[in-house]
């Protein structure tokens, strides 16, 4: 797996962690560190997580704007966890990080929830973000 696929499948799990907890996400990155299985999870893997885990974080108020704006019918807080966090990631790339394509930033978001949600929740990922690139765009 790339490591950039790697990372955001850990930022995911973190996001998720922060949400539930409400714990300061710098705290929830430095114990998610600590795990003995993450090992791997060091140097630039752990400076790319670090720097989704934060820009998620700290844009928050503004991306889950955009995300309930194109979630129709859905309030942001009755999504699933998995769901809502991993949008948060794939909009905070899409509105705040030039260096990752957009394309790229929905593929990756639709992969996770493929992997980590339900059946559906790939199709819902991918038409919300996709609707905030479209606006991004114009």
């Amino acid at each position: 797996m790339r490591k950039r696929t790697k990372a955001r499948e850990y930022v995911l799990q973190m996001l998720y962690q922060v949400d539930i907890t409400q714990g300061h996400w710098q705290e929830v990155l430095e114990n998610f560190c600590a795990c003995p299985d993450r090992q791997d999870l060091s140097g630039e893997l752990k400076d790319f997580s670090a720097e989704l885990l934060g820009g998620v974080v700290e844009h928050l108020q503004e991306i889950d704007k955009k995300i309930s704006k194109y979630a129709a019918n859905w309030q942001l807080e009755r999504m699933a966890f998995v769901d809502r966090n991993i949008m948060r990631l794939g909009c905070f790339e899409l509105l705040f990080r030039a260096d990752i394509p957009p394309k790229v930033a929905i593929n990756e978001a639709v992969e996770l929830a493929k992997k980590y949600s339900g059946l559906e929740s790939g199709k819902f990922v991918n038409a919300i973000l996709d609707q905030i690139k479209i606006e991004k765009e114009k």
